[in-house]
C-alpha cells in the first residue's frame, strides 16, 4: 500500500513538473509509412500532426502558374524544371509553416485519414497557401525569378545562334 501511494505521488509530481508527459505520442506502423507523403517530421514518433493538400499548394506556386499561362507542354524539359521548382517551393513553405506553428509531423491530406486507427490532425493548407503567396510576392523572390528568366533568355538566344 505504501509502495502504491509513493508511486502515485511520484507520477503526480512528474506530471506537475513536466506537463508534456501527458501529451499523446503517435506513430505510424513501419509497414504503413509512405515517405513520399510525409513532408515534415518522423513517422515513428510525433505529438502534433497536421495535413496539407499538396496538389493545391503546387497549383498556387508561381512556377505552376507559369506552366499554365505559357501553355508549356507536359513532358518537356521546361515543364519538368518548373514543376521541380514548384515542388521545392511547396516543401519549403510546408516546412516553414511547421516550424512556426509547432507541428512536428506534416503529411499529405489523404494519408493520415486513411490510416487505421486514424491519427488526429489539423488541416494547415490555408496557412501553407498564405506562405507561398507571401514568399512569391517578396522582393527576394522576384530577384531570383529575374535571374532565372535572364538565364532562360540567354540560353534561348544561344540556341538560336547555333541554328
Amino acid at each position: 500500500m505504501r509502495y502504491l501511494i509513493s508511486s502515485v505521488g511520484i507520477a503526480f509530481a512528474l506530471v506537475l513538473y513536466n506537463p508534456s508527459v501527458l501529451a499523446s505520442t503517435y506513430s505510424i506502423p513501419l509497414e504503413k509509412i509512405d515517405i513520399q507523403k510525409v513532408y515534415l517530421g518522423e513517422a515513428t514518433g510525433f505529438e502534433k500532426a497536421a495535413k496539407v493538400d499538396y496538389e493545391s499548394v503546387i497549383k498556387a506556386t508561381p512556377e505552376y502558374e507559369e506552366v499554365k499561362r505559357k501553355h508549356i507542354e507536359p513532358g518537356t524539359g521546361k515543364y519538368w524544371i518548373l514543376l521541380s521548382q514548384a515542388s521545392n517551393r511547396a516543401v519549403r513553405a510546408i516546412s516553414e509553416v511547421g516550424q512556426h506553428t509547432g507541428y512536428d509531423f506534416i503529411a499529405a491530406q489523404a494519408y493520415l485519414g486513411g490510416l487505421e486507427p486514424g491519427i488526429p490532425s489539423e488541416d494547415i493548407t490555408p496557412l501553407v497557401l498564405d506562405r507561398v503567396k507571401e514568399v512569391a510576392n517578396s522582393p527576394r523572390d522576384n530577384d531570383l525569378k529575374d535571374k532565372s528568366n535572364r538565364k532562360d533568355k540567354d540560353e534561348s538566344k544561344s540556341a538560336k545562334k547555333k541554328k
